[in-house]
């Protein structure tokens, strides 16, 4: 096809230009957690990880920007929908084959919800967007996310007879509809622990922290404690 031979003769530099373009217009009205920004701050978060870390950059850059490009919690939990449509944008624009795969397994595996099940797939490629999207998941904008996604999903802020469901599995996860504060337990507080690199983990604790004392202040205030 005319455009994909086109592409061929384009920099990294420039088909990572013409990406961030496609999934701008992509994400138009996207659900503001899962937005162009959230998409941006993975992929700074990418970038600065990649610094520190030996890894291939342009699959990183890719994939970081494409990761969410069909989330499947918006798509009826169809989990191949994103690396589809990932690697039909891929394709069209000339990347090779091995590298489409390799994105397309990054995007496959990457979400916690995957970590739940089996996964069949790693790469230092996939740590680095892996920590960089659990970044966004936590600290001050991982709690406006949560609170964001929950609102959207009509969840209560928090409810003391429902107890965090710890040790899910990868389908109770998915069909969850607990309140938001049940979140903090379920995933955002479980990430610090799970992160893949030295810049990651260190960025994480102090995130992880920020929302320990914001649990603190929520409880003190819903109890009407000073």
């Amino acid at each position: 096809m005319k455009e994909a031979k086109e592409s061929q003769n384009l920099s990294n530099k420039d088909i990572i230009k013409q990406t961030v373009e496609f999934v701008k217009e992509s994400l138009k009205g996207a659900e503001s957690g899962h937005d162009w920004w959230h998409i941006e701050r993975v992929w700074n978060n990418a970038k600065l990880l990649i610094k520190s870390e030996e890894v291939d950059p342009f699959i990183v850059e890719l994939a970081a920007l494409l990761h969410d490009i069909a989330d499947s919690k918006f798509h009826d939990g169809d989990e191949e929908i994103g690396p589809k449509k990932a690697g039909e944008y891929l394709k069209c624009i000339g990347i090779e084959d091995s590298q489409i795969v390799h994105i397309q397994q990054i995007i496959r595996n990457m979400s916690f919800k995957a970590s739940l099940g089996t996964l069949n797939f790693s790469s230092k490629e996939m740590e680095v967007v892996q920590d960089a999207d659990r970044l966004d998941a936590i600290g001050a904008i991982g709690i406006a996310r949560a609170f964001t996604y929950g609102g959207f999903k009509n969840r209560e802020l928090y409810n003391p007879e429902i107890p965090p469901a710890l040790n899910m599995t990868k389908e109770e996860y998915k069909s969850s509809n607990a309140p938001t504060i049940n979140h903090f337990y379920e995933k955002l507080l479980l990430l610090k622990d799970k992160m893949n690199t030295p810049t990651g983990l260190r960025i994480a604790e102090e995130r992880h922290q920020f929302m320990l004392t914001y649990l603190e202040q929520f409880y003190n205030e819903w109890n009407g404690k000073q």
